[in-house]
C-alpha cells in the first residue's frame, strides 16, 4: 500500500527469505501475492542483492533448460512487475524505482542493497557475531546472539517460491547455515547448564531432520546430562533404526561412542 499523501518515503525495504517469501515497508514484511514465476523473480533477486543477475541465470531459473520462445520478453514482462509492485509498496517513483532500486545492468538485473534489509544478511551477522562471543568464553552472550539469529526464521526458506536450481540451492545453503547454529546454541546451552532448553530445542529439531547425526548427538547428549539416560538411549536407537532402515548405514563412530558412553554412565564432556 502506498504511503499517504505528504508522508515521507520509506528508506528501506524490509525483505524475508527466512521463511515465505516476505516484502514489505515495515519491521514486519508481509507475504505478498503475486504468480509463481514473479516471485521466482523477486526471490532471485532478493538472494544476489547488490549482484547482477543474469538473464541466463534468470530464464533458466524460470524454464529450466526449455526456454519458450518468447522467454526474453516474458521475463521483461515479469521485471516490470517486480517494479510495479515495490512502487506500490514504496510509494516511490516509478522511474525511481526503475534507475535506484530495481536496476538494469549489463546482461542482467539487481537489487540496490542501499535500499533493502535482507534477514538473511542479518542472520549472518548475528550468526558470526554469536560465534566470536562463543570463542571468547562468554556462553550467555553468545546464546543470545544465537537465539537471535534463530528468530529470524519463519519456516523453511523460500517456502513458496517455485523449485529452480538456484533457489534449490540456495535453499540448502540457508538450512545447513540453520543447522549449524542450531548445533552451536546447543553446544553453548549445554555448557551452561541449559540443559532443559536445549532438549527443548533439540527435540523440535531432531524431528524436523530425523537422520542428522548431528543433531541427534546434541540431543542425546543433553538428555543424558540432564538426567535422562534412557531417554537418551531410546533416542540413539530410533535414530539407528531410522538410518537402517531407510538408508542401510550404521550410526557414525561418534555416534556410537557416545552411546557406550551413556551406557556406562561416563563422562560427557563437549
Amino acid at each position: 500500500m502506498a504511503p499517504e499523501s505528504g508522508s515521507r518515503h520509506p528508506e528501506y525495504l524490509d525483505c524475508g527469505v527466512l521463511g515465505p517469501l516476505r516484502i514489505g515497508t515495515g519491521a514486519t514484511p508481509g507475504t505478498i501475492t503475486v504468480p509463481p514465476k514473479i516471485r521466482s523473480v523477486l526471490a532471485m533477486l532478493l538472494v544476489h542483492t547488490d549482484q547482477v543477475v543474469p538473464v541466463s541465470a534468470l530464464m533458466r531459473e524460470l524454464w529450466q533448460e526449455h526456454p519458450p520462445a518468447s522467454g526474453l520478453r516474458t521475463l521483461q514482462t515479469y521485471v516490470l512487475n517486480c517494479r510495479k509492485l515495490l512502487v506500490g509498496l514504496t510509494g516511490l517513483p516509478a522511474p525511481v524505482i526503475t534507475q535506484d532500486v530495481l536496476v538494469t545492468r549489463a546482461g542482467g538485473y539487481g537489487l540496490n542493497g542501499a535500499h533493502v534489509r535482507l534477514d538473511w544478511l542479518r542472520f549472518q551477522r548475528l550468526a558470526e557475531h554469536g560465534a566470536r562471543v562463543l570463542a571468547t568464553g562468554d556462553d550467555l552472550g553468545g546464546i543470545d546472539l544465537l537465539e537471535e539469529a534463530l528468530g529470524l526464521w519463519h519456516g523453511a526458506a523460500l517456502a513458496d517460491v517455485p523449485a529452480g536450481p538456484v533457489i534449490d540451492s540456495k535453499r540448502r545453503l540457508f538450512e545447513e547455515s540453520q543447522l549449524g547454529v542450531i548445533g552451536s546454541l546447543a553446544e553453548a546451552r549445554i555448557r551452561a547448564g541449559l540443559h532443559q532448553e536445549a532438549i527443548t530445542q533439540l527435540a523440535a529439531a531432531t524431528s524436523e531432520h530425523a537422520l542428522h547425526e548431528g543433531l541427534h548427538a546434541h540431543y542425546i547428549r543433553a538428555l543424558a546430562l540432564g538426567g535422562r539416560r534412557a531417554e537418551a538411549l531410546g533416542v540413539f536407537q530410533a535414530l539407528r533404526a531410522r538410518l537402517v532402515s531407510e538408508i542401510g548405514i550404521e550410526p557414525g563412530y561418534p555416534l556410537q561412542q557416545l552411546q557406550l558412553t551413556v551406557l556406562n554412565s561416563g563422562p560427557l564432556a563437549m
